[in-house]
């Protein structure tokens, strides 16, 4: 009878989890600093680019300017600072090809478990190939978690009385139907937070009606899309030293308006009521669809480029209603005010499904690890979970300045 011995687990110093922005920045920076060191970057999805690549719905793009959100060794080049998702994903895979990150990334591959063994000093880990359903072990020094903050394969939406009554299209941003045809259909979008209100002002140019329909209102910011001064720096100075200039000039002016908000809420709020009041039609009820009961800041501010919202409401595309469902219908969604919303598409930009580490079972020396439980350093790694990172970026600033 023959022997069939188990294969020997395939062995790499860093094993990294997800290839999205800060899976392809950890491996830039762990190459640069720690040049002897081994790493493999696995990435479920058979692309690279994560949020950038997963999201699709019309006008997508960042909400935090490119010269703080970019990488701090790659210069943002483009005329545009709150840029739009496809050049934010051909600036991310460019760096991972200029730097021979690509070659190190394995698509359809993605970490079920993963075991720590004191005795050995080294994670096992399980890693399933998502084409064909089969599964192969690695074994690890270091465990970092790239894999983001929320589940890739399914967007949030509440429940809904009567949605099964709608006889439109439901969606939901996070798997948007390709060539979905909007032109001349009454849209109504669930939710204000920045999906919502980029969704509306790119989806009002082809509707016949967008109407955002939320329960409290959000602070909603005009920013110019583009930054004058980064792009007279970038004529005057090197790529590089422009880029540096600019990134420093918009962290420092980000951190000052942050403060001015904690200091003086009450004049940040006015401030921002008397910029909304003047981009909106005239008598526009402001207090009642952008004026939140919190103070600016206790939850992350929206930004809409050179105001593209307001301009849609302002031109009668696009409105806002503030007040609560009480049921879908056949024809759109009836309100608890009794006021009917008619719709042939609703959007449901109501959030994300929130998952840790993509999900990964943990365990230490045997024992499954309750995240509950955990304690976060610096917010990058977990008490008494040896060898193992991830990351998190920022809320209330660009999320690759962590």
């Amino acid at each position: 009878m023959s022997v069939h011995p188990f294969p020997t687990p395939e062995h790499t110093d860093v094993l990294i989890i997800g290839a999205g922005l800060s899976g392809i920045g950890a491996a830039y920076y762990l190459q640069r600093d720690q040049p002897g060191k081994s790493f493999v970057i696995l990435e479920s999805r058979t692309a690279s680019g994560g949020t950038w690549d997963l999201f699709r719905y019309p006008g997508i793009r960042s909400d935090s300017d490119l010269h703080t959100f970019g990488y701090e060794f790659k210069p943002w080049v483009h005329d545009k600072a709150i840029a739009d998702g496809g050049d934010i994903l051909a600036y991310l895979r460019q760096t991972a090809a200029e730097n021979g990150i690509d070659r190190k990334i394995r698509y359809q591959r993605k970490v079920v478990s993963a075991a720590w063994s004191s005795e050995d000093a080294r994670w096992t880990v399980q890693v399933q190939h998502t084409d064909t359903g089969e599964t192969h072990t690695m074994v690890c020094k270091w465990l970092f978690s790239a894999a983001g903050y929320y589940r890739y394969d399914q967007g949030f939406t509440p429940r809904f009385d009567g949605i099964e009554n709608f006889q439109g299209q439901v969606i939901h941003p996070q798997h948007w139907p390709e060539n979905l045809n909007y032109r001349g259909k009454r849209v109504v979008v669930i939710g204000s937070g920045a999906t919502a209100v980029t969704l509306i002002p790119s989806m009002a140019k082809e509707a016949q009606h967008v109407t955002m329909l939320q329960r409290t209102p959000t602070y909603v910011m005009s920013l110019p899309s583009k930054d004058p001064i980064a792009n007279l720096a970038r004529k005057l100075m090197s790529p590089a030293k422009a880029y540096a200039f600019a990134r420093r000039k918009n962290i420092g002016l980000q951190r000052g308006i942050w403060r001015f908000c904690q200091k003086y809420p009450n004049a940040a709020r006015r401030i921002i009521r008397y910029v909304n009041k003047v981009s909106l039609p005239k008598n526009y009820p402001v207090d009642v669809h952008f004026n939140p009961p919190y103070s600016p800041w206790e939850q992350r501010l929206c930004a809409v480029p050179d105001g593209d919202l307001f301009k849609s409401i302002k031109a009668g595309k696009a409105s806002v209603v503030t007040d609560h469902i009480d049921t879908f219908t056949a024809g759109g969604i009836r309100l608890k005010s009794g006021q009917e919303l008619p719709a042939d598409i609703i959007v449901t930009a109501t959030g994300l499904n929130l998952q840790l580490f993509g999900g990964i079972a943990l365990t230490v020396d045997g024992e499954p690890v309750d995240l509950s439980q955990k304690v976060a350093f610096k917010g990058m790694m977990l008490s008494d979970v040896p060898n193992f990172a991830f990351i998190v970026g920022y809320t209330n600033s660009s999320w690759t300045l962590k």
